[in-house]
């Protein structure tokens, strides 16, 4: 069998049904093919799942401190983590659902279940079927990566795939991988009740961010009990009676964690390994991503990558992006380009942390005047009625062009404050702009006028 569509989607992730829902909607026939879960990494294995367990978690930990806001709650705060996964299960469903029934709904859109592989740059392989079109796009996602550490193939492991199909409470979960989503599962199983070690290579954790950012998280990770090893320099695996022993060789504390569950949270890899992507010529870089210009196409005239496989973002909202810059470009005579975006993203530990544009140190060795202004939480009128003062806000500037180069909260709400900067460097606004908004009081985003007044240059210059 073969059919001829206008253009053809691979993967029914964040960019590729909205892609398809503008692309149909302009009168085009177009061909969605998925071999897996509808939805992508966000509704079933990410953003969707986890943030439901993150709000099951702070439940939990806001239970236990019922005291400290006047409340008394009866007896132990226990967790039912059958009930717990149950609920994050249940999101995932019915966002999956969800998804599906729009895009079968979709008129002009054929849905193709199966495995897609390239015959040639217009031509892919879906079972027993060849479907060819002038314009693909790829949406295909990624995956846990799986470094080859001794001993791991003698080991049952978790990624944060199958963690999330846990009837039980783990005793004991090692943490492999002190970063973004290692530091999410840490701190949500060390308050369903698990005890929980974070294992990291490096020096210190998330060591993208300023040391300082690094530090504060360290401390709110530490303060709810979870035990950290940063420095192990040789991680290796071996069976144990009571699960798995994880050698960590760091320079302080015992050369082996014994624990009944260990989760390898070091890092992605994209899912361009099995599409045939060399018959089609598409080029990928050293670590399987797709090379894309700054208007999403591939090195093949005709072929674009959105999302996870082009290793240019690698979160929900670039996703989605990517697709809004497609589309902007193919169909409203636009010119959108992936430089345009100004980076941002949270890391959702509770209290969250939300970044926008470069750290301090990038900021620093870029060689530009800088002026820095930064604020601790406890002189923050919402966090301090909250009875959350952990973290600081902090903003760094260009002295010489009074623009916002970056800025982090660690705190209370973050993830949601931080859009105020994130919007101001999108409309490449100065300083003044945010200096003489009105924010609403009491709020955390109230302090961001505050914070521009404290910009000052660095005290080492």
């Amino acid at each position: 069998m073969s059919a001829a569509y206008d253009a053809i989607i691979v993967g029914a992730g964040q960019a590729g049904p909205a892609l398809a829902g503008r692309l149909t909607a302009a009168g085009m026939q177009v061909a969605l093919v998925e071999r897996h879960l509808f939805g992508g990494t966000c509704v079933n294995t990410g953003c969707m799942p986890t943030k439901a367990l993150v709000a099951s978690a702070e439940v939990a930990h806001l239970a236990r401190r019922g005291a400290d806001y006047g409340v008394q709650v009866g007896g132990e705060v226990t967790v039912d983590f059958p009930k717990v996964m149950a609920r994050a299960h249940t999101v995932t469903m019915n966002a999956r659902r969800n998804v599906e029934r729009w895009l079968h709904g979709m008129e002009h859109l054929a849905v193709l279940r199966g495995h897609a592989r390239f015959l040639a740059p217009d031509t892919l392989q879906v079972g027993e079927m060849t479907i060819r079109a002038p314009r693909v796009f790829l949406n295909v996602g990624g995956r846990a990566a799986v470094p080859a550490l001794p001993g791991v193939d003698a080991i049952d492991y978790l990624t944060n795939t199958s963690i999330l199909q846990l009837d039980t409470l783990p005793r004991h979960l090692a943490v492999v991988g002190g970063s973004y989503i290692g530091l999410e599962f840490a701190q949500m199983f060390r308050r369903f009740g698990a005890q929980v070690t974070v294992i990291e290579r490096q020096s210190r954790l998330i060591a993208r961010e300023d040391e300082d950012v690094s530090a504060a998280i360290r401390e709110i990770l530490e303060a709810e009990g979870i035990a950290v090893r940063t420095g192990a320099e040789c991680i290796a695996f071996a069976p144990h009676a009571d699960g798995v022993a994880v050698q960590v060789d760091c320079r302080d504390g015992a050369p082996e964690v014994v624990a009944s569950h260990v989760l390898l949270a070091m890092g992605r890899r994209p899912n361009t390994d099995d599409l045939g992507l060399d018959r089609a010529g598409v080029v990928t870089d050293e670590r399987g991503y797709i090379t894309v210009d700054d208007t999403l196409a591939s090195s093949v005239p005709g072929i674009w990558a959105m999302g996870d496989c082009n290793g240019r973002g690698a979160f929900t909202h670039t996703a989605y992006n990517d697709f809004e810059i497609i589309a902007a470009n193919l169909l409203d005579g636009d010119h959108r380009t992936l430089s345009q975006r100004v980076p941002g993203y949270a890391l959702y530990i509770d209290p969250p942390l939300g970044r926008v544009g470069m750290t301090e140190a990038q900021a620093r060795a870029s060689g530009r005047p800088l002026l820095v202004s930064k604020r601790p939480m406890t002189r923050v009128g919402r966090a301090v009625e909250r009875g959350q003062t952990e973290g600081f806000m902090k903003l760094v500037a260009d002295a010489e062009t009074k623009r916002v180069l970056g800025a982090a909260i660690l705190g209370v709400s973050g993830d949601e404050a931080i859009h105020g900067v994130l919007d101001l460097m999108s409309a490449d606004q100065p300083l003044d702009a945010l200096r003489w908004a009105v924010p609403i009081h009491p709020t955390v985003s109230e302090l961001w006028p505050t914070v521009v007044l404290g910009l000052q240059p660095p005290a080492d210059g």
